[in-house]
């Protein structure tokens, strides 16, 4: 991408009534807008961070077997009455709106009800399962507040796996499967070290559930760890009889401030009795599915990685999920005729800088963007046939022949 083809602009200066830190760099940066409090449109830069996050998710879904698909946004009120999840009463999210027809419909906070119906399609025997189907569908929850930028929005997209096992047993192996997959994804997005299983409340879905909390400052949770966080617990279950059932004291635990990027849930039969997803055993005789569900916030986690790396600079994208790998900025006429056959034969690694601008501008944008290299072709490197390499997170730098840093994109 040439910065003189992207119709986004930086600003130094923060949009008005957005407090997190998040969203006034994301939005300062280019990579999101705001719409209302809440929702934010995607532009180029931010969509390709989302992307990469997507590819991570995707990776690991397919190790387990995940099968990807797209359901619908709009939701008919009949099946989630039967599961009784229709009445705002009990579920207090629910953006509803009048078909031109007649009837009521909803946009979908989650999947659980119509991802069991279609199940019924395709499932009769116990030969016919386990199934475990994935998708990245945009969710709509009317949330009383966000002011958490995108971290807490009533429109966001996610990441929701279903699994339909013939047992519990079944269940259970699959469910330590995924919690494993949900760890490598964190690592992976490189806030793992930061990011812990954690025993929580199972909500609308069910009595417990586990969370997966990164802890950070401006995080809307509270968990407790033990000294070794070995043992993580949300503040809503921290109670006596929960903290016995690990075989610790309350004392033990300190508590911390953490933002959720993932959940998983064990579902039983919640959903497939009321619905009739049921199949015919070894034995013959007919049972209902046991499912679990597990979701990732994917917006959630570029807010989250967003606010973890950020410094006074601007943004600090890991490698992992960062638009571009390189900040390319040509200085003189020999610069930018080497800058361009490099960008033109890698096209994908480069942010190519090629603005008339001055070079303390381009500098300072390089920074705001968080690209994780910055390259400097000029012509005074150039009379050593050399380039400049700046790696954004430490801000160290280091001069490499132009022939090596060809070979690392070679690479």
């Amino acid at each position: 991408m040439r910065l003189t083809k992207l119709f986004t602009k930086t600003s130094k200066t923060a949009p008005a009534g957005e407090t997190s830190k998040n969203a006034q760099l994301l939005t300062r940066a280019g990579y999101i807008h705001k719409e209302m409090a809440g929702v934010y449109a995607y532009l180029p830069l931010g969509i390709r961070v989302i992307e990469n996050i997507k590819q991570i998710v995707r990776e690991e879904m397919n190790a387990i077997d995940g099968q990807e698909l797209i359901m619908t946004a709009l939701q008919p009120n009949d099946l989630w009455e039967a599961t009784d999840r229709w009445d705002k009463s009990k579920v207090d999210i629910w953006f509803k709106t009048e078909l031109a027809a007649g009837g009521e419909v909803g946009l979908a906070p989650t999947h659980e009800e119509p991802i069991t119906n279609m199940l019924r399609r395709f499932v009769s025997s116990y030969k016919d399962l386990p199934i475990n189907v994935y998708q990245f569908e945009t969710k709509f929850r009317n949330e009383l507040r966000a002011k958490s930028g995108i971290m807490r929005g009533r429109e966001f997209l996610m990441k929701d796996l279903y699994s339909f096992s013939r047992s519990q047993e079944e269940h259970d192996a699959y469910y330590e499967k995924a919690a494993a997959a949900y760890t490598r994804v964190f690592e992976r997005l490189e806030i793992g070290d930061d990011t812990y299983k954690t025993f929580a409340s199972g909500g609308v879905f069910s009595k417990f559930s586990h969370e997966y909390q990164t802890l950070l400052p401006v995080g809307e949770d509270t968990i407790y760890m033990n000294a070794d966080k070995s043992i993580a617990i949300n503040e809503e279950v921290f109670n006596d009889e929960v903290i016995a059932e690990f075989g610790a004291k309350r004392e033990d635990f300190t508590a911390h401030t953490a933002a959720e990027v993932g959940n998983i849930f064990t579902l039983g039969q919640k959903y497939s009795e009321p619905l009739g997803l049921e199949f015919t055993g070894e034995d013959g005789l007919r049972r209902f599915v046991c499912m679990g569900c597990y979701g990732i916030g994917i917006t959630r986690c570029m807010g989250v990685i967003a606010e973890k790396f950020a410094d006074d600079k601007g943004l600090v994208w890991p490698e992992a999920v960062a638009p571009f790998k390189y900040y390319l900025v040509a200085i003189g006429e020999a610069g930018a005729k080497v800058a361009d056959e490099l960008y033109d034969a890698h096209p994908d690694l480069f942010l190519y800088d090629d603005r008339d601008a001055r070079v303390g501008e381009k500098f300072a944008d390089s920074e705001l963007l968080g690209i994780p290299y910055r390259v400097v072709i000029s012509d005074k490197t150039l009379e050593g046939s050399q380039v400049e390499l700046t790696t954004r997170r430490t801000g160290d730098t280091k001069l490499l022949t132009l022939d090596e840093f060809r070979a690392t994109l070679g690479e």
